[in-house]
C-alpha cells in the first residue's frame, strides 16, 4: 500500500512503537524511514497529538494500528492527514463473528466488575475485546512479570501483549521519548476472555488475580 501510494526513499512514515515490528519493517521495505509516535494510554493506539508532534517536512504517511479490539481516533487522524498532506493507512485486527464478540463483551463485563488491584481496560465505544488487557502497576511489590508468572502457576493462560516496543529493538533503536508506550509495555497483561470460557473458568481467573492483586496498591 505504501509503495502503491508512491511512498519511498526520502520519506518518513509515522507508526506506533507499541505493537508488532511488521509495520516498521513494511515502511523500511518501501524504502522509507519509520518514525515512532506515542500512544493513547486508554486505547493503545496512536495519539493524535503525538502524531502531529512527529510530523516533519519529510512526513508522507501515517500507519494507524487498531489495538486489542479498540479503534484509533481515525477521524481526527484523517483530518490531521488532510492538514499536512499525509496518507493515512489503517491496519486492523481480524474481525470475529458478532456472536463471539457479544460473548467476549459479556465476559469482559464480568471481569470489569470482579477484578481488584489491577486496572481494567476502558471499554470505550465498540470495543470487541480481541484481548482483555489490564494494567499491573510496578510499585516495588509484585510487578507485571511476577504477577503473570504467578497466574500461570495457578493455571490462568495470560500473556504479555507487547514484550518490547519496536523503538527498543536493535534494528529500529531510536532516541525518542515515548512515555506512554514505555509504561504500557511494562504494565500490560492480557487475560483470557475467549467466548469458550465457562463460568467456573472465569471465576478461577478472578480468584487468582484478586489473590495477587490484593498485594498491589489500589488501582487508579
Amino acid at each position: 500500500m505504501l509503495r502503491a501510494a508512491g511512498v519511498g526513499v526520502g520519506d518518513e512514515v509515522i507508526v506506533p512503537a507499541f505493537g508488532n515490528v511488521e509495520v516498521a519493517e513494511a515502511v523500511t521495505l518501501a524504502g522509507a524511514l519509520p518514525v515512532f509516535a506515542d500512544i493513547d494510554p486508554l486505547t493503545y493506539c496512536l495519539d493524535v497529538t503525538a502524531v502531529e508532534a512527529a510530523v516533519t517536512a519529510r512526513s508522507a504517511a501515517v500507519v494507524v494500528v487498531h489495538r486489542f479490539g479498540r479503534w484509533a481516533d481515525v477521524q481526527r487522524l484523517r483530518r490531521l492527514g488532510q492538514r499536512y498532506g499525509l496518507l493515512v493507512l489503517e491496519q486492523g485486527e481480524s474481525e470475529a463473528p458478532y456472536d463471539e464478540v457479544a460473548q467476549r463483551r459479556q465476559r469482559a463485563s464480568y471481569l470489569d466488575a470482579k477484578l481488584r488491584g489491577v486496572r481494567t481496560p476502558d471499554g470505550g465505544d465498540g470495543h470487541t475485546y480481541q484481548q482483555y488487557v489490564v494494567r499491573v502497576p510496578g510499585n516495588g511489590r509484585p510487578d507485571r512479570d511476577a504477577f503473570a508468572r504467578a497466574l500461570r502457576g495457578k493455571g490462568v493462560d495470560c500473556r504479555v501483549p507487547v514484550k518490547t516496543p519496536v523503538h527498543r529493538l536493535p534494528e529500529f533503536r531510536r532516541c525518542v521519548s515515548l512515555p506512554e508506550t514505555e509504561v504500557a509495555a511494562d504494565e500490560t497483561l492480557a487475560l483470557p476472555v475467549d467466548a469458550a470460557l465457562t463460568k467456573r473458568e472465569m471465576q478461577r481467573i478472578v480468584s487468582a488475580c484478586n489473590a495477587l492483586g490484593g498485594l498491589l496498591q489500589p488501582a487508579f
